[in-house]
């Protein structure tokens, strides 16, 4: 059995870019125990682009 996390990166309206380093997340998951799974893109605001990332991260129950 595995427990999972879900964090939210938005992303800015004016230029697409993360408000937040999301390598910097990784990391910051992985050294608490966390694998990260995926990255995810779920919505879409204008002209079909993302609105957010999502990142999924994973670690065995305990």
């Amino acid at each position: 059995m595995y427990e999972y996390k879900f964090i939210k990166i938005e992303l800015s309206k004016w230029n697409s870019k993360p408000k937040e380093e999301y390598q910097d997340i990784i990391h910051q998951y992985a050294n608490q125990g966390w694998r990260f799974v995926q990255i995810f893109a779920p919505a879409t605001q204008g002209y079909g682009s993302a609105a957010y990332f999502e990142l999924i991260f994973e670690r065995p129950l305990s």
